[in-house]
């Protein structure tokens, strides 16, 4: 029995010194002294040994039990003195080197063109107004007097989830969640982001954000649209700027325009900026259709009002002199930062 313990001590020692690992330290303990282990397994088997040699046996044991034990602790505390020795190694910090940079992140151009216009409104008393990027067909078409069948309504490409309902269009359909609450006067800014089956290009995106704006009051006039849109264009572009109002086609409006201002690059000369002509296109109006109005249960011969529309993408590209909206949207850091 003493030479069979001999070699279990023996060929644990073994084992522990070739360890490499915490882990496998473990493992030879579970195996020898454990409940399934090897010395276990002689204590299992005292009752074989004559009574008056089981004292002596039990003496063995616990002696093989200690010696075994004492060489495991004290390659475990090798091994753990290794491994902290190792870890400071390679946590040590060399003071001498120059710090790490702390980047940190900002607005994106569409965020800052943003905020920019809702100050701008929001300081002639407009208030911001947010809706659902899901909406119902009647919303945003039917009730901006955009029916059934209606051309226009082909015209926008219009991604359908059902036969009622779709990725909004346009950011209109904010605006008539508004005027259907009846608490009048309204003045409100709907940004929003919006989707159309457009083909990816330098001017186009299925994904892009509109800022539509409302106003709806007693003796609103055209008058009213004009000198509003015109305090907008000085605000953004400086105070040279000069607006031009052309005759335009818009179903929820009318009479339609669309807004063109003085090219801030070359003063209204013609440049390669404003392709010569001196103006750019900037956004649509108009006075909001009386059949809009009703349809929202608003009685157009108390109330008038009037409505624009302007890309926010287009708003930053012009203001930035981005010459591609694909910019905006491939998160390349390098454009980015310029910002």
């Amino acid at each position: 029995m003493k030479e069979k313990l001999n070699q279990i001590k023996e060929e644990a020692i073994r084992q522990i010194e070739a360890s490499d690992a915490l882990e496998k330290l473990n493992e030879i303990r579970v195996n020898y002294l454990g409940k399934k282990g090897e010395l276990t397994a002689v204590l299992k088997s005292m009752k074989d040994v004559a009574p008056e040699d089981r004292p002596k046996v039990g003496q063995f044991v616990n002696e093989t039990r200690e010696e075994i034990e004492k060489v495991l602790e004290e390659y475990r505390v090798k091994m753990e003195r290794s491994l902290r020795e190792t870890r400071m190694k390679a946590e040590v910090i060399d003071v001498t080197l120059p710090a790490g940079k702390n980047n940190m992140g900002h607005r994106h151009p569409n965020t800052i063109a943003l905020e920019e216009v809702e100050r701008i409104f929001v300081g002639m008393g407009y208030e911001v107004v947010e809706g659902p990027e899901i909406e119902k067909d009647y919303y945003n078409f039917e009730a901006l007097n955009i029916p059934e069948g209606h051309p226009a309504k082909d015209e926008q490409d219009t991604f359908y989830i059902t036969g009622d309902i779709l990725l909004r269009s346009q950011t209109s359909p904010t605006q008539v969640h508004e005027m259907e609450k009846g608490h009048l006067p309204i003045r409100m800014l709907a940004p929003g982001r919006v989707f159309r089956s457009d083909e990816v290009d330098a001017t186009h995106s299925p994904s892009f954000h509109q800022i539509e704006g409302l106003v709806i009051d007693k003796n609103i006039t055209f008058a009213d649209l004009k000198g509003t849109l015109a305090v907008f264009a000085k605000e953004l572009f400086g105070e040279s700027t000069e607006v031009k109002f052309r005759p335009h086609h818009f179903q929820f409006t009318e009479p339609s325009a669309e807004m063109d201002v003085s090219c801030y690059k070359c003063g209204g000369k013609g440049c390669r900026f404003c392709k010569g002509s001196g103006w750019i296109e900037i956004l649509g109006c108009g006075m909001v259709h009386p059949h809009v109005l009703r349809m929202s249960g608003i009685d157009p011969e108390k109330y008038t009002g009037f409505a624009f529309g302007i890309g926010l993408e287009r708003i930053a590209l012009l203001k930035y002199e981005i010459d591609d909206m694909r910019l905006l949207y491939e998160n390349d850091i390098r454009f980015l930062k310029q910002f």
